[in-house]
């Protein structure tokens, strides 16, 4: 199974979405979606599951999500620091012990395993703007490991290429 990962758009569909979200089965929002525009175009192309950000304001939204995908539990929540969860995300992490955390908020993509958990940023999917690099991800579910890839949004013709994933 492939997972696509995206957070951070903020209002802005990125029109290369669709094609690089071509094989995905289901789709992670991390959070700052900043329209219900940007989850409708999302599941058009797979079933979504999206948590609140801290710029959205849409009361169908929860703060975490959890959803089990290939077997495996991902715990979705939009700020997330591995080394230094907060209280509220330690708590969901001891109860619901997910084998993956997305999150989103810094907008820098990251892939980082702390223990048995691997915890997934897909980065920033928004505007260009500030020349900040732009991606998303595809998470890879095999029957024996997740691999994560990371896929470059920026305006150049090497747009779309397959990053290899970053580490804090």
């Amino acid at each position: 199974m492939i997972i696509g990962l995206i957070s951070d758009t903020h209002g802005h569909f990125d029109e290369r979405i669709p094609e690089l979200f071509r094989e995905v089965e289901h789709i992670v929002h991390a959070g700052d979606i900043g329209s219900a525009e940007i989850l409708r175009r999302l599941e058009s192309i797979a079933p979504v599951t999206a948590v609140l950000g801290n710029n959205d304001f849409d009361p169908r939204l929860r703060e975490f999500e959890t959803v089990e995908l290939a077997s495996r539990r991902l715990l979705v929540h939009h700020i997330v620091d591995p080394r230094h969860p907060s209280e509220a995300l330690r708590e969901r992490l001891l109860r619901s012990n997910p084998d993956v955390v997305i999150g989103g908020h810094t907008h820098k993509a990251c892939s980082v395993t702390v223990g048995q958990r691997l915890f997934l940023n897909p980065g920033y999917a928004g505007r260009p703007r500030f020349g900040m690099p732009r991606s998303l991800a595809l998470l890879h579910c095999g029957p024996r490991a997740l691999r994560p890839e990371f896929i470059s949004l920026e305006p150049h013709p090497d747009a779309g290429e397959r990053l290899t994933p970053p580490v804090p």
